[in-house]
């Protein structure tokens, strides 16, 4: 089975359904058959490449104090063992750190990496466009630090993670987290590990192949 997950890397929603998709797939028979790819998403496509604290694009796009947004945030974070620091969080254009996920996968190392990227956001207030600051997390884990440096600083991976980013437009998703099963189930949302698990069994047996579930 191959499950696409398409995230960004400044959406606090996507690292909890990443937790609780983990949780699902540990507690799945078939998980040593399942395939996990992180596919691009923007929610900010036209974010610019400076960074400014997240605090004030949430004011600015919620009309209210971002602490009041950051504490139900937090503690949702926090019931899934991730520790969210908002109140450090730079807002910058994500595409850089999309660039090393496509990397990343193709040195069978992206779930590490994703992983990395979203604690360097959410908890350790770190800059998602700086390619210097993008190599020494990939670094940890387990990519060449000099190697990716010249990897950002070329062309590579730019047209594909743009046409990956456009299929995510043709597939209809506008919202994230957002789970693709074997390209055709749609799981919606940052949804429970119990009906995760559930979506992972009906696909597994053949019970569905075509559906999209948000509930």
């Amino acid at each position: 089975m191959k499950v696409e997950i398409y995230s960004d890397l400044v959406c606090p929603w996507c690292y909890i359904g990443k937790r609780r998709f983990e949780q699902a797939l540990a507690a799945f028979p078939g998980a040593d058959r399942v395939e996990v790819v992180y596919r691009p998403f923007q929610l900010n496509p036209d974010a610019p490449d400076t960074t400014e604290p997240s605090a004030r694009v949430y004011e600015r796009k919620f009309g209210r104090p971002a602490d009041t947004i950051f504490g139900p945030l937090t503690k949702a974070a926090a019931a899934e063992g991730v520790t969210f620091r908002l109140e450090d969080a730079l807002a910058t254009n994500t595409f850089e750190a999309h660039r090393l996920l496509w990397l990343a996968r193709h040195h069978g190392r992206q779930a590490e990496v994703k992983e990395v990227l979203l604690a360097h956001y959410f908890t350790n207030g770190g800059d998602l466009g700086d390619r210097t600051a993008l190599a020494d997390v990939a670094a940890t884990a387990g990519l060449d630090r000099d190697a990716v440096l010249s990897f950002l600083a070329s062309q590579e991976g730019v047209d594909e993670v743009r046409a990956e980013l456009a299929q995510a437009a043709e597939l209809g998703i506008t919202a994230v987290p957002t789970f693709v099963f074997d390209g055709g189930v749609v799981l919606q949302g940052a949804q429970s590990p119990e009906l995760i698990l559930e979506v992972l069994t009906k696909v597994a047996d053949g019970t569905i192949s075509s559906a999209t579930v948000s509930h």
